[in-house]
């Protein structure tokens, strides 16, 4: 039985985004037929994003081979993939003047290196192109096969994260192959690489209090140093429904714990996506 959505605080309620910063990425978005996560995984920061020149773009397609319970991206096969995306993106984080960008893409478990190739050649392009864009690389998890991830980490952006999503115990019901103790491989290859390690977590999914200073502690250990939070939202009635949301004060208190326990930054709030703020991770060592 589907269950019925629950009704956003007001917390939780933003505008429809208008400004002129966004619009003019908007259009250079839809021109170049380019994929964002901002678009794909109705981002609510998106006209603050684009409006301060940071976007985050999605590279090997808009279709992923995982189908996890809480994302908005479409599943099924991908498409072949697109040899000149590394500069047709390039070009275009020029045109969009970005200060930072953010890259991710979906999860390709069809191709041999997982898209590290493409991934690579990308933030090469960028770099090539646009020398004062910081870059960070949000990746899959490559299933923890380290060549793969040195492709990502020898093309060298300047913060490469890898989210967790949420806590060890429910891990299984959130993420569809993905699993929580690779995750952490993935993570301090990243670190032990000397590169800003940086990982992020969804609440209001079932987890407890105590699971997410453990999911904290877990992180710390593996040399993690940008951590985020943010409240889990319910993409469609076919994705995992919210089981509570949880008050600012609340994130406000999760960001001290996270600051004490030995992150660098910490973003934590409900609207807060792992990509918010992001331009101001560069450089937390």
């Amino acid at each position: 039985m589907v269950q019925k959505k629950r009704e956003k605080p007001d917390w939780l309620k933003t505008k429809i985004p208008t400004g002129k910063s966004y619009l003019k990425v908007k259009d250079i978005v839809k021109k170049h037929k380019l994929h964002t996560i901002c678009t794909s995984g109705n981002c609510p920061n998106i006209d603050e994003c684009w409006g301060l020149g940071t976007a985050t773009l999605m590279i090997l397609g808009d279709i992923c081979t995982r189908s996890c319970k809480f994302c908005a991206v479409k599943t099924g096969k991908p498409n072949p993939v697109d040899f000149k995306e590394p500069q047709r993106v390039a070009e275009s984080v020029s045109l969009m003047n970005l200060k930072h960008c953010v890259l991710t893409s979906v999860d390709r478990d069809d191709l041999k290196d997982s898209g590290s190739e493409i991934w690579a050649e990308t933030i090469l392009k960028i770099k090539e192109l646009n020398p004062n864009t910081t870059i960070e690389a949000l990746i899959p998890d490559f299933d923890a096969k380290t060549k793969l991830i040195d492709k990502v980490i020898e093309a060298k952006p300047e913060v490469i994260s890898h989210n967790l999503e949420t806590v060890r115990r429910i891990t299984s019901l959130v993420r569809s192959r993905a699993k929580y103790d690779r995750s952490l491989e993935v993570i301090k290859h990243i670190s032990n690489s000397g590169i800003i390690s940086k990982s992020g977590i969804m609440l209001g999914l079932g987890e407890k209090r105590e699971e997410i200073f453990e999911t904290m502690d877990d992180l710390i250990a593996v040399g993690c140093k940008v951590f985020t939070m943010g409240q889990y939202l319910q993409p469609t009635k076919n994705h995992l429904p919210v089981s509570n949301f949880i008050a600012p004060e609340i994130f406000e208190e999760y960001k001290i714990v996270g600051l004490e326990k030995g992150f660098k930054f910490v973003e934590s709030s409900p609207l807060v996506r792992s990509s918010y703020h992001a331009e101001k991770h560069v450089g937390k060592k």
